[in-house]
């Protein structure tokens, strides 16, 4: 299939969502972009043209300098449309600023409020809980009778009851919170969007805004011990979160804090089933899962990309990069990178050292890693030794998108105790 792919076309797969939901299309056109171009300007029609980073070694450079290449104003890959209203919005203080819109010092001190929920300490309390939801979940499973669409059924459900959790949410918004999200990251596919256009979009996001200034505003008057709470009620240099600040810090941990994991655990068990060997290689040793959930991350790298822009003439790899130009940092081509990955191909449970950087890498490391890890291997840990048989009983879909994705679909059938 790269036989008959040009560098040119290659590049313009970044910026094409349905390229990511076609991962031998999508792979081929990384490979070539790797081996022939590792840092290529692309221009592609409705986008504002970019750098296409696709080496490891090159993603982790421009990640560390972070003085050097910033994440304002280009953070995602959007659409030039897209870019002009968000220009508007900035202009009028209307703009979502999560903290991936962020650059320190402004970054630093923000993030530092959410960062006690994440910790190790706070991980180890919250363990019990996510292993006793893992276990749900794979009674659930049961539940539906040996047959089910995974993803749908209990692969979305699973990650997002934590997060929810975790900030506090009701169990009654749950529903619309996990809608809201699939809105919000597949803009670009038909199935999930609520529409075509960059107004149906944005529209999302007031609703999102909407629900959580009313969440602000009651956690303020009430407080309780949720991070909910914590976002609420924090101070920076003496005064609250503005209120686009407050909801773009809920937006990002209800929406990437659960739609991620889900990805990672629907892709694991995808790629379990279309490796037997390693399947039974890790039920034979559940020592591995540590390992086996890492790899996993690396195999699905549900964030596809982020951006930086230079803020001086600078080069990577030997090409010059003007300052005010956008960079892409292709995770799912830097996970794959044969110059770190020993046989980047093959799924392996036992995959070690594996460097991937899905979580990103430097000052905006994410945020709720460990997290994540522990979700993932509590969920396997649950339905591996339950498990006597499983196979796809259908075609998995991925969904179409240029940031955050991974399976909409996969029904499977099976046996569990």
């Amino acid at each position: 299939m790269s036989m008959s792919l040009s560098v040119d076309e290659a590049g313009r797969a970044l910026a094409d969502p349905a390229a990511y939901a076609d991962d031998a299309r999508l792979h081929a056109a990384l490979a070539l972009l790797r081996r022939e171009a590792p840092v290529h300007r692309v221009e592609s029609p409705g986008y504002n043209p970019f750098w296409a980073i696709t080496r490891h070694a090159d993603v982790m450079e421009v990640e560390r300098d972070n003085t050097l290449f910033v994440n304002a104003p280009r953070p995602l890959l959007t659409t030039a449309e897209f870019d002009a209203i968000r220009r508007e919005q900035r202009a009028t203080g209307r703009e979502l600023r999560t903290l991936v819109h962020m650059d320190d010092p402004q970054h630093r001190v923000v993030r530092a409020i959410g960062a006690d929920w994440f910790r190790p300490k706070a991980m180890r309390a919250l363990e019990p809980r996510v292993r006793e939801l893992a276990r749900r979940y794979v009674d659930r499973m049961v539940e539906h009778g040996g047959a089910c669409d995974f993803v749908t059924q209990i692969g979305v459900h699973y990650p997002l009851y934590v997060i929810l959790s975790l900030l506090g949410l009701p169990e009654s918004d749950f529903p619309r919170m996990l809608k809201l999200t699939q809105e919000l990251f597949g803009g670009a596919d038909e199935e999930l969007r609520r529409g075509a256009g960059v107004q149906e979009q944005i529209a999302t996001l007031m609703d999102f805004f909407a629900y959580f200034r009313a969440l602000t505003e009651s956690r303020r008057a009430t407080p309780t011990d949720d991070l909910a709470s914590a976002i609420a009620n924090a101070r920076v240099d003496g005064e609250p979160l503005s209120d686009v600040d407050t909801a773009s810090y809920y937006v990002i941990i209800a929406t990437a804090g659960h739609d991620t994991t889900s990805a990672t655990i629907a892709g694991g068990l995808h790629a379990l089933i279309d490796h037997p060997d390693q399947l039974d290689r890790l039920r034979d040793d559940p020592g591995l899962l540590p390992a086996a959930a890492e790899e996993m991350i690396r195999w699905v790298t549900p964030v596809k990309g982020f951006m930086r822009t230079a803020t001086a003439d600078t080069h990577i790899a030997g090409v010059p990069i003007a300052e005010g130009e956008s960079v892409l940092l292709s995770y799912p081509s830097a996970n794959r990178d044969e110059d770190v990955f020993a046989d980047p191909f093959r799924f392996d449970v036992g995959r070690d050292p594996n460097r991937h950087l899905a979580f990103g890498f430097g000052v905006h490391f994410c945020l709720g890693a460990a997290l994540a890890r522990m979700e993932t291997r509590a969920f396997f840990a649950e339905l591996l030794p339950r498990l006597d048989s499983i196979e796809l009983a259908g075609d998995p879909e991925l969904s179409a998108t240029t940031f955050v994705g991974g399976l909409k679909h996969l029904p499977i059938r099976y046996t569990l105790t």
